[in-house]
């Protein structure tokens, strides 16, 4: 089981000096991470989204981490395809060049970006884009491992030249697509790709999108493979803050979370702009898990997502991953039991503090990630006694 973290740069407050403020603390956040025994260190790409994803250029953030770390690893989670915003020869250098800069500790996931705000900034019909991001990402591992490249594809052109340089891990860097819908699950499956679930799924929907996957990367065909590594993996989305204080911690991590859910709200179907209370009591607490279900339930509306695609409970407050040490243990087992590989821990949603997401990281780190080392450790250990 891997512990990783993932990073919107989401933020309340959208003034300069906050922005500044986020960014340096994420670098902190991921320093101690390292320190704390988490694996990797995800960024997203999104462009144009206030408030809900600040990180519009997570090459650059990545890099910085790895050169401020020595041992965590780092992730897209995801690069953008559509080619004048990420061509794929420009991807294919920067992901070989950070590769080679921080020694083989970086993972490639891709991914069209979700919403028309994104894409429209570079002139493309979202509907429209699936094709073009299909044939980026079947080219660029063909670049990292070719001496030279030449493509004539339907949206991408590339004449005969030599690209450099060659990542540092052989073939490539493991790759990975983002998936929420049915679809994309079942893409990246039979393309022989990890799958980042990165949606707000519960453990019994994680089972469910496993089952899928797993079978989709049992039967895939080896002419649908993507890359030059199959990589069989799930990572699952899981919202959480964990404090000594239980009250406290779900009283911030679900006022979070509902901020998050109403920033994807405001930007994928164009409700209303989201709202963040100062304060939080108890009575208020019940409140705000059904107005944060019901409110996202609203703007993710059947209409917009078909029954079957994509499900609702998704996006629904995941309460047992805001608590106790002991609340995050049980939490994560089951996400473990229903077949994830890997959790993605998202802190920072909405205006959730820097030090409550540090003392978070502290907590998974001292008491949460060494449950499930130890447990693997006897796992390891009864195996070796039963094959003697």
């Amino acid at each position: 089981m891997k512990f990783s973290i993932i990073y919107e740069a989401q933020m309340v407050d959208s003034s300069r000096a906050n922005e500044q403020a986020v960014f340096l603390q994420i670098v902190e956040q991921a320093k101690y991470a390292e320190k704390m025994g988490f694996d990797c260190i995800w960024c997203v790409e999104h462009t144009a989204l206030t408030q809900y994803a600040h990180m519009s250029a997570p090459e650059t953030v990545l890099a910085f981490i790895a050169g401020a770390t020595s041992r965590i690893h780092v992730g897209h989670g995801v690069v953008c395809l559509p080619p004048a915003m990420n061509h794929p020869v420009k991807v294919a250098e920067r992901i070989a060049t950070l590769d080679i800069l921080s020694q083989g500790r970086l993972h490639f996931g891709v991914g069209k970006g979700g919403t028309q705000q994104e894409s429209g900034t570079f002139g493309y019909d979202l509907d429209e884009l699936q094709p073009m991001i299909d044939e980026a990402m079947y080219l660029i591992p063909k670049i990292m491992v070719q001496d030279e490249i030449e493509h004539h594809g339907k949206y991408i052109t590339i004449p005969k030249r030599p690209i450099h340089p060659s990542p540092y891990q052989d073939p490539h860097p493991p790759m990975y697509m983002a998936c929420t819908r049915e679809n994309t699950l079942l893409a990246a499956g039979s393309r022989g790709m990890g799958a980042l679930v990165l949606g707000f799924s519960g453990p019994e929907e994680i089972a469910r999108k496993n089952a899928i996957y797993r079978e989709a990367f049992r039967t895939r065909k080896p002419e649908d493979q993507v890359g030059f590594r199959p990589t069989e993996h799930l990572a699952a989305l899981c919202a959480a803050t964990v404090l000594d204080d239980r009250e406290k911690a779900r009283k911030i991590g679900t006022r979070g979370q509902r901020f998050f859910a109403e920033s994807i709200g405001y930007w994928y179907q164009g409700g209303p702009k989201p709202t963040v209370d100062e304060e939080l009591t108890a009575e208020d607490h019940a409140k705000v898990l059904e107005a944060g279900k019901q409110a996202t339930i609203a703007f993710l509306s059947d209409e917009a997502i078909p029954i079957g695609d994509e499900h609702l409970s998704n996006y629904n407050i995941a309460q047992d991953a805001y608590g106790t040490p002991d609340d995050c243990i049980r939490y994560v087992q089951r996400l473990k039991d229903a077949g994830a590989d890997e959790i993605l821990f998202i802190f920072q949603m909405g205006g959730i503090p820097h030090d409550i997401i540090m003392e978070t990281i502290r907590n998974i780190g001292e008491k949460v990630i060494p449950h499930f080392r130890a447990l693997e450790a006897e796992e390891k250990a009864s195996e070796l006694e039963a094959a003697e």
